[in-house]
């Protein structure tokens, strides 16, 4: 009784809102967060749970989520209480968030929860998208959505609130959101230490350079609970004179065709032969840095319940997944191979290569909430970029 009063509060106060696609067809529903109108490409994921971390994935920019899990916002956000701000770790590393702020341009629920109950929670899901000025959606039917999705496949849209402008549905459009989310500028992180824009080496830490294309903070995170220092830098940044054991290529959003300055700088760096290691977006980089092509999915894979399985035969992995491109498997050269595929579709799930210490990946090893089944595929990265250094 107290939840269906406290919809029937939130229903009343909220202004109508729709969510249009690009063919024409019309999901209607009620405004929470920011009340105002929004376009970006639509897409969906699947995750039961993990929303501010699916929120503030760099992945998503210019995006307007929707989830299949029907409520959205039962724990709250953890974020502090009254400002709304994210914590952050001594680093300056978001504690619960996998980006500072939210990164979609819209999100759309089934039910969104006004009374969350949680230990962490700081703010209700409407409260802290208002902040980031960002607009949702609830009461919309997104089975039914999905489906659309699935069947048509992605698509641009926009959502209209009732009392804002209009706007065209390319008026979300980020030319390039790589440049959009990338840093501006290097910055070094130690385990256990402080961070900052420069720095010599300490000790006998591993070092590598984390190419930032979007990454998730999760990242950063995971290296370095293994003792490796990182150094991240903007996804075009030149390498020379940046020592390092090993380079790091992250996830991101869009077309990784527009990275051309990221796959010239893989490209250069496979004649180095240290360990390069990459995920999602970085997949994609290196397949096209080694030769390879890739291709947009029909609707991507986004979800944390992808199966995924090693070429070997051996095993297949449930992995966490956000991503709208592939590898085209019959264009990678002599010399490397498939790694994994998806279990459902047979895409290209990851690839290697024959004769070097490079490979990647294109599901989240790192994924936060999780799975983190594959997470030992980072260990692997550190064991080879170690080996590497014991060699030199």
């Amino acid at each position: 009784m107290k939840k269906r009063a406290a919809e029937a509060r939130q229903t009343k106060a909220a202004r109508q809102a729709t969510l249009v696609l690009e063919d024409g067809s019309e999901f209607s529903g009620w405004s929470f967060g920011r009340a105002r109108s929004q376009a970006g490409e639509v897409v969906f994921t699947t995750g039961m749970t993990g929303y501010p971390q699916s929120l503030t994935d760099p992945s998503f920019r210019g995006q307007i989520l929707v989830s299949t899990w029907p409520l959205a916002g039962n724990y709250g956000v953890p974020v502090k209480p009254g400002t709304g701000e994210p914590y952050l770790d001594e680093q300056g590393i978001p504690l619960h968030f996998e980006s500072p702020s939210v990164q979609v341009s819209g999100f759309v629920v089934s039910e969104a929860c006004g009374e969350p109950s949680h230990f962490s929670s700081g703010a209700t899901l409407s409260a802290w998208l208002e902040k980031n000025n960002v607009p949702g959606v609830y009461g919309v039917d997104t089975r039914s959505l999905a489906k659309r999705l699935r069947e048509h496949g992605v698509m641009p849209g926009k959502i209209l609130v009732e009392g804002s402008r209009d706007i065209t549905i390319d008026s979300g459009l980020i030319a390039h959101p790589v440049a959009d989310v990338s840093p501006s500028e290097v910055r070094r992180y130690t385990p256990g230490g402080q961070s900052g824009e420069k720095g010599g080496r300490e000790g006998r830490a591993p070092r590598v350079v984390l190419v930032d294309c979007g990454a998730k903070a999760n990242i950063i995170r995971c290296l370095l609970a293994r003792g490796t220092e990182v150094i991240r830098v903007p996804w075009d940044h030149d390498l020379r004179g940046i020592e390092h054991d090993g380079i790091f290529l992250s996830n991101g959003p869009g077309d990784p065709k527009s990275c051309g300055k990221t796959i010239a700088m893989v490209r250069k760096a496979f004649h180095a032969e240290k360990p390069i290691f990459g995920i999602c977006l970085g997949n994609q980089i290196m397949a096209l840095a080694a030769g390879g092509d890739t291709y947009k999915l029909p609707y991507g894979h986004r979800g944390q319940n992808q199966p995924c399985a090693e070429t070997n035969g051996r095993r297949c992995y449930i992995t966490s997944q956000n991503h709208g491109y592939a590898v085209r498997a019959e264009t990678l050269p002599r010399g490397w191979e498939p790694w994994f595929v998806n279990a459902n579709d047979g895409t290209i799930e990851g690839i290697r290569s024959k004769k070097g210490p490079f490979s990647a990946v294109q599901f989240h090893p790192e994924g936060c909430p999780g799975p983190r089944d594959t997470e030992f595929l980072i260990d692997l990265f550190i064991t080879q970029v170690k080996e590497g250094i014991n060699k030199s």
